[in-house]
């Protein structure tokens, strides 16, 4: 199927899983049986996909920590974090409709021994009083948000705690990931604090929206079930390493089905860095929205190519617009959906061949505003090259 892209934009509708009114635990006390009330685990409880077993019997050494010794390691850095004051959420389509809160519950991680917090852009987005939790530690501490970053729902908080309740997760390598790779999520669920699942990797380089409407990358799928609460908290592998942030859920419902996305810890570390140093990240921005070009699409349209970025629309006054990018005239229904043709091809940017829209955005997304591109581009059977100086990237996508 031919995928169609923005160059920073996804279908995918955006879920707020963190926000939550505190009221609304008495319903779900009923799902009590999630977790063990005392904390203990089941003594006849099968090994579970998160638990490889080498040879011997015995938990393997690499990649093969139990749920329980991931549990015991990582559970003292994960944060329970009420947002107080945050803003009201609107019915995010397919994702469910939580209703307008006052206190937003949602879950982060530790990731030094300074008390820098990582959690959603969307846990703490309008809230005027942020407080913490740390582990099975009961006191309450403040915390300020250092920095949010809409564009890859990523926060940063500093919490006032003292050093010695500080624990912060080792990171690991997202990009090392694969698919049927053990994971295990810790946060809080409908606000039950502690509360640990796990599962596999289903998938990997989904893409996302964004609350500003622009698209996440090279997003991690899983089946571990996440719920609203466990928004900001980490996702980790068999070793108890940190390799994604819990952010949404495709669900009809609001609740899972076994379908949770993770922003990778490589993206989420990246703007972890910037915002605590600088505060806020700077994304630079093309203003395009392309197809991918399939050997399939270009026989249907009669183009002399079999890959490349089908420039399908161009945003007026944009940095495209004004190198003078042309977008599709035409629209076509190939494969189920409608594909515009017509406009610019995009084969190579910056000398380098692309195969698509995801080569595009990630040369674009690997540099800053105000730097140039040169993309070569294919336009009426000639090819041309095209410099753009990219822009900074808007609050809300076009």
């Amino acid at each position: 199927m031919t995928r169609i892209r923005r160059a920073a934009t996804s279908p995918f509708s955006y879920a707020a899983l963190g926000g939550l009114i505190v009221g609304l635990l008495g319903w779900v006390a009923i799902a009590a049986g999630w977790v063990e009330a005392d904390g203990s685990e089941p003594s006849s409880a099968p090994p579970s996909l998160a638990q490889p077993v080498a040879d011997d019997g015995e938990a393997s050494d690499a990649r093969g920590l139990t749920v329980n010794q991931i549990y015991d390691r990582s559970s003292a850095g994960v944060a329970h974090i009420q947002a107080r004051g945050a803003a009201a959420q609107t019915a995010p389509g397919p994702f469910g409709a939580p209703a307008p809160r006052q206190t937003a519950t949602g879950s982060g991680f530790l990731i030094d021994g300074e008390g820098h917090i990582v959690t959603n852009a969307h846990v703490v987005d309008g809230a005027s009083d942020i407080s913490v939790k740390l582990g099975d530690d009961e006191e309450t501490y403040d915390a300020e948000l250092v920095g949010a970053d809409n564009s890859t729902d990523i926060a940063v908080l500093a919490v006032d705690a003292p050093s010695d309740v500080l624990e912060p997760l080792e990171l690991g390598d997202s990009n090392r990931l694969d698919v049927g790779d053990p994971v295990v999520a810790i946060g809080n669920p409908f606000g039950l604090d502690r509360t640990v699942t796990a599962g596999i990797i289903s998938a990997l380089q989904r893409e996302i929206q964004a609350p500003d409407g622009f698209t996440i990358r090279d997003v991690i799928q899983t089946d571990a079930p996440i719920n609203p609460g466990n928004s900001g908290g980490p996702l980790l592998d068999g070793s108890g390493e940190v390799v994604g942030v819990n952010s949404q859920i495709e669900s009809a419902s609001g609740g899972n089905v076994g379908i949770g996305f993770a922003v990778p810890v490589a993206t989420a570390q990246e703007v972890a860095q910037q915002l605590i140093s600088d505060g806020e990240v700077d994304h630079a921005y093309l203003g395009i929205s392309g197809a991918d070009l399939t050997d399939d699409l270009a026989n249907a349209i009669n183009l002399d190519a079999n890959s490349g970025a089908l420039v399908q629309s161009v945003v007026p006054g944009s940095p495209a617009d004004e190198a003078g990018l042309e977008a599709g005239d035409a629209t076509v229904s190939f494969g189920g959906e409608r594909v515009r043709v017509g406009g610019d091809l995009i084969i190579a940017v910056d000398g380098e061949e692309v195969s698509g829209m995801d080569d595009v955005i990630a040369a674009v997304d690997s540099k800053g505003p105000g730097e140039e591109v040169e993309l070569t581009v294919r336009r009426d059977g000639n090819e041309r090259d095209v410099t753009v100086e990219l822009g900074e990237r808007p609050s809300e996508s076009p």
